[in-house]
């Protein structure tokens, strides 16, 4: 999240600074409006998100574009990209009839980019890496694609996800339980999505855990998952340095863990931070050319 400009404060207290406040975030508006093309109406009351073919119309507070705004200044260019994502996934909740429907799990890191915060958490995975809270498939361009709402969304919107998690959590074991049967037949295979479960929420499943960790001895596997998309387990036939390094190649939406993980039937821990993997790997010495001819 990038920082506020010094001095800017996205909290403000008298009726002046309030309606001095509305006025910098109605520019705010029309400017998302202007470059992006995005019908927004702001009146005195907040802002109306026309109907479109398929969407009603949404009303959106001052209050409300605060919030997307966030701490941002709100003439910014991360306040035009905050407000543009609001807008269009506020219109696109908006246009569900039934959004439990649409509610899937997902799992992020707790210093994801995505990471909503605490309220959005419904389950923290033991070993204080993984947290799991609710999705939407379909939202946008992508059918497929399931999107986490930026923080307070789903409140502003004035609905509760809590009754559809229990759902959501079946739906996960499910898939986690397919994710291991397709591990037990490609054991050295790289971990890939199952349904509309990525990797990194597949780890959040009892079912997969357990099935990964009951097939070792110690009851204990270590993994690389520096992508939401894809991991690979048993990391001694991995190059020490790629889980980092592969995460630091990654866009920061679409990454996992930045560092190589522990897997338990109950935790899923990153290991911690030290040593110089990249450094080991480039003190290695050359193969010798006979390795080559073999």
């Amino acid at each position: 999240m990038l920082a506020p400009r010094r001095g800017y404060r996205a909290v403000v207290e008298s009726p002046i600074e309030q309606e001095s406040h509305v006025v910098t975030l109605r520019r705010a508006v029309l400017m998302v409006s202007v470059l992006d093309g995005v019908d927004a109406l702001p009146d005195d009351a907040g802002v109306v998100l026309p109907a479109g073919e398929r969407t009603p119309a949404v009303t959106l507070t001052w209050a409300e574009i605060a919030q997307a705004v966030g701490s941002v200044p709100p003439e910014s260019t991360a306040s035009r990209v905050r407000l543009r994502t609001w807008f269009r996934l506020r219109r696109a909740l908006g246009a569900l009839t039934d959004p439990g429907v649409a509610a899937r799990p997902v799992g992020l890191p707790l210093d994801h980019v995505l990471h909503p915060g605490a309220a959005w958490v419904r389950r923290r995975v033991l070993g204080g890496a993984l947290d799991l809270g609710t999705g939407f498939v379909g939202l946008l361009d992508d059918p497929d694609a399931v999107a986490v709402l930026p923080p307070g969304m789903l409140t502003a919107a004035g609905i509760d996800d809590r009754p559809w998690w229990p759902r959501q959590v079946r739906y996960l074991e499910d898939m986690g339980t397919i994710a291991a049967e397709r591990n037990r037949i490609d054991p050295t295979g790289p971990l890939r999505p199952i349904g509309d479960c990525d990797v990194v929420t597949l780890l959040g499943s009892t079912r997969f855990r357990s099935a990964l960790c009951d097939a070792d001895p110690l009851g204990l596997r270590t993994a690389a998952v520096p992508m939401r998309r894809r991991g690979w387990l048993d990391l001694g036939r991995i190059d020490p340095a790629f889980a980092i390094a592969a995460a630091s190649a990654t866009e920061a939406v679409d990454r996992g863990f930045s560092r190589p993980l522990l897997i338990t039937r109950d935790e899923v821990a990153v290991v911690a931070a030290g040593g110089s993997p990249h450094l080991d790997v480039l003190n290695d010495p050359p193969a010798s050319r006979d390795a080559w001819r073999r």
